[in-house]
């Protein structure tokens, strides 16, 4: 994976209006002209944790200018009366220790509005209750384990322990089933291996595949554990050949995922790697990634929508050096709804810390009509919307396969 240089830009207006401080990876030429906005209450801060830096950088970053984007675009639209806002975007290397320190020092800054992120769910687990305890409302694009908003007893006795926490994409109660229903019914794959990271998201994504995939009348031949930075996969390869299964489901990310594929094939296994959202990455085939392997992610492709055309072409225009990856327009909507929810919790008043739950009240009531589709929560900080996407590995790079709504 390429590692460009951040860009760290701070556009400034008249007046002194700070449009973006945050470290965004624009060339020059980026961005719109802005007017001149009344900011004369102050600068107020959304935040961001993501892996900027690491293996998972290229999702992060995706994440990072589109959010960017809508900071950028409020402050050129004045959208918080007398105040501008800056985005800081911490870096978690996908780390929980690592995010949990990014979320302190966030928490600890008065003027922080809410925070967009994080992406993988074992960072999620530990910057939750670090923002609860400062009220600050957070939303994520990306988060998939339903364990963060439903407890872990969601399957039979879902609780909410984080009333500040949101999501907009869909959980791995969802989209587990939804993989194994494709898988099952429509590949008609009926003897499949199971292999996962031994990470939150990773873990919890393959036992809900693996549940819905043994129901709809599919043999789970071998269950199996990796690690996330393994890059010898030549044991367990061998225990899932000796298996014999149809295809493979891997709960687990990109980085680990391409090089298994390969691995798979050169032990003589002619099968398809099928995993979750944390597949869909450019990377995935330059790291051995095969043509059929199949993925799912939450939502729909954004260049399919015609909700999201307005995003790219505004992303476009922006020069930014990445691509807004997976979650972009997930991020793009996740920051609107933090600013949209600013601006009612102020009321034309005044930015202090008691405004923070007023601002996750906001987001609760939350209507939105996004680049990635309509957002409405449910009682746990769930989104609604359980449009999901099979893709499946053409040539070097994933294509939607079909879309469709989770039916349980």
């Amino acid at each position: 994976m390429s590692r460009r240089r951040a860009v760290v830009t701070a556009a400034i207006l008249a007046g002194g209006l700070v449009l973006s401080a945050c470290g965004t990876n624009r060339e020059e030429g980026g961005g719109a002209a802005g007017g001149a906005c009344d900011t004369s209450k102050g600068t107020l801060v959304v935040g961001m944790v993501a892996p900027l830096s690491g293996p998972l950088s290229a999702l992060g970053l995706g994440m990072q200018n589109s959010a960017d984007l809508a900071v950028d675009q409020a402050n050129q639209n004045c959208t918080v009366p007398g105040y501008a806002l800056r985005l800081q975007a911490e870096d978690d290397q996908s780390q929980p220790a690592i995010a949990a320190n990014a979320a302190t020092r966030l928490a600890s800054d008065p003027n922080v509005v809410g925070v967009v992120g994080t992406l993988n769910s074992s960072t999620a687990q530990t910057v939750q209750p670090i923002l609860l305890e400062r009220g600050i409302v957070q939303i994520s694009p990306a988060n998939t384990n339903p364990t963060l908003t439903q407890g872990e007893n969601y399957a039979t006795a879902p609780q909410r322990a984080f009333s500040n926490y949101f999501r907009v994409a869909t959980t791995d109660a969802v989209q587990g089933p939804f993989g194994a229903q494709y898988l099952v019914n429509t590949a008609g794959k009926k003897s499949i291996a199971v292999i996962d990271d031994g990470k939150t998201y990773g873990a919890g994504l393959a036992a809900a595949f693996a549940a819905e995939a043994e129901r709809l009348g599919a043999t789970i031949v071998f269950t199996g554990k990796v690690g996330e930075n393994d890059t010898d996969f030549s044991g367990i390869v061998t225990q899932v050949r000796a298996a014999n299964p149809d295809a493979v489901y891997y709960g687990g990310e990109y980085p680990a995922a391409g090089p298994l594929s390969a691995q798979i094939a050169q032990g003589g296994l002619n099968i398809p790697v099928m995993g979750g959202d944390a597949l869909i990455n450019a990377e995935y085939v330059p790291l051995g990634g095969r043509p059929g392997d199949l993925g799912t992610s939450v939502g729909a492709p954004a260049e399919t929508l015609d909700s999201a055309k307005q995003f790219i072409a505004d992303y476009e225009a922006a020069n930014y050096v990445e691509g807004y990856e997976t979650y972009g327009a997930l991020t793009y909507d996740s920051t609107n709804i933090i600013i949209n929810s600013l601006v009612t919790a102020l009321g034309g008043g005044d930015w202090s810390e008691d405004t923070r739950g007023a601002v996750v009240e906001a987001v609760q009531a939350t209507d939105y009509q996004g680049a990635a589709g309509p957002v409405t929560f449910d009682e746990f900080g769930d989104t609604t919307n359980k449009l999901l996407t099979v893709y499946t590995v053409e040539g070097d790079a994933f294509v939607p396969l079909e879309t469709g709504t989770y039916e349980g």
